[in-house]
């Protein structure tokens, strides 16, 4: 059965207060997951939507098209980007615990990558920015503890 997922990630103020949303599709089954994190970044709430996407996947071998309206992250895949990083062990690159994360499960799934336009009318692209959003200003924050640990080593 072909799987479909809508991602996307918000942040309020980048660093700021972020969150992510995605919903997954497969015949008559939908599934929306969100979570809200307190000090993180829009291309770290997109790249996880991604990954949690391809996590929630039960059966290895699954076909899944992922719809999302990040370059930063259809780009890293399909222009092959990440894979030239992580032979770099991602020196000099933003958020190689979420790549390196991703890399560990994208090999056991067939994903396909769909860029769609942002905050274009898409109704499943904008239910996605909403679960987001409101996963950011949900209050219900957890720690992103890579990116704060690097922040406060940015600051010693």
């Amino acid at each position: 059965m072909k799987i479909v997922a809508y991602t996307d990630g918000s942040s309020r103020g980048n660093p700021g207060p972020g969150g992510f949303g995605l919903v997954l599709m497969a015949g008559k089954h939908y599934k929306e997951i969100s979570q809200g994190f307190r000090l993180t970044t829009n291309n770290r709430m997109e790249l996880l939507s991604v990954i949690v996407a391809i996590e929630s996947l039960k059966t290895p071998g699954s076909e899944i098209t992922i719809y999302s309206d990040s370059k930063y992250v259809v780009d890293a895949v399909e222009k092959k980007w990440v894979f030239g990083w992580e032979k770099k062990n991602f020196k000099d690159k933003k958020n190689p615990d979420l790549w390196k994360r991703f890399l560990k499960i994208y090999p056991k799934h067939k994903v396909q990558f769909v860029w769609v336009k942002g905050h274009a009318g898409n109704p499943m692209n904008e239910k996605v920015d909403e679960l987001a959003v409101n996963a950011a200003l949900s209050g219900n924050l957890e720690p992103d503890t890579f990116y704060e640990e690097y922040m406060k080593d940015k600051q010693d």
